[in-house]
């Protein structure tokens, strides 16, 4: 973190009837809560804020001092106070975890609502149908990005391209119906069928032939590297698609 004397900062943040900047509002806050006095000069008209940008030689607002030191914008100011500086370029697993957790608590509600406890013994197929549904809605929001990145790697769509625009519905429904705990032999051949392509597809792309691509598993338009998680996602749907008919069977 950079050491400064420094207690009171000067920002110059847009904000006018038709835009209120939302890194000013961002930087005004963390300089607060990093315990500076903030002296928050708002350019409420086109005017003033061109009239800004000419006289401090700057592109962009807001704009941050400290003393007589200009620091920049909010990305200047994190990097400034020894902070990261978000990347949206950078390759992270944040979205398809987060949709993991998310579907995990999803099974522990729906559990919860059908018998009164967290914890039941179809508590994980809940999180697992759950999961379905939410990385089908990821890809269904831009079916086309998806099947773009998804031809990347998917050995059957290479050979058969309809079957990239076909994936996220048959996902989505197979996650559906295995929720519901119903129509189990029209979902559990889905789900195989589809895991079982992805997690070849994956293992050969990312382990044989060595390659490093972004996983469409999120949606066409993600930084989530493909890989293990990729991978795992695969094998969990070709577990789901043999054990809901077995538990049929043996229930």
């Amino acid at each position: 973190m950079a050491s400064t004397t420094h207690t009171t900062a000067r920002v110059y943040r847009m904000k006018t009837a038709e835009h209120m900047c939302p890194f000013g509002l961002k930087t005004v806050d963390l300089l607060k809560r990093k315990g500076f006095d903030v002296d928050d000069n708002t350019l409420t008209s086109r005017e003033e804020i061109d009239a800004f940008k000419q006289q401090e030689n700057v592109d962009t607002t807001p704009q941050v001092y400290l003393g007589d030191e200009r620091i920049g914008g909010y990305e200047e100011l994190r990097e400034y106070l020894g902070m990261s500086v978000p990347n949206a370029k950078e390759t992270t697993y944040r979205p398809v975890l987060a949709i993991f957790v998310t579907a995990l608590f999803i099974g522990f509600a729906v559990s919860w609502a059908a018998q009164g406890t967290l914890f039941t013994a179809r508590m994980p197929e809940y999180a697992v149908a759950a999961a379905m549904v939410l990385l089908g809605l990821q890809k269904l929001q831009d079916v086309e990005s998806f099947s773009s990145m998804f031809l990347n790697y998917d050995l059957l769509a290479q050979r058969y391209v309809p079957y990239s625009y076909v994936y996220p519905y048959a996902e989505t429904l197979a996650g559906l119906l295995m929720l519901a705990g119903t129509l189990i032999w029209l979902a559990a051949p889905l789900a195989l069928f589809v895991g079982t392509v992805g997690a070849v597809s994956v293992f050969k792309a990312v382990y044989i032939d060595k390659r490093e691509l972004k996983c469409a598993c999120v949606g066409g338009n993600s930084n989530v590297p493909l890989g293990f998680v990729s991978l795992t996602e695969n094998l969990v749907m070709m577990g789901m698609g043999l054990w809901m008919p077995l538990r049929m069977l043996i229930g």
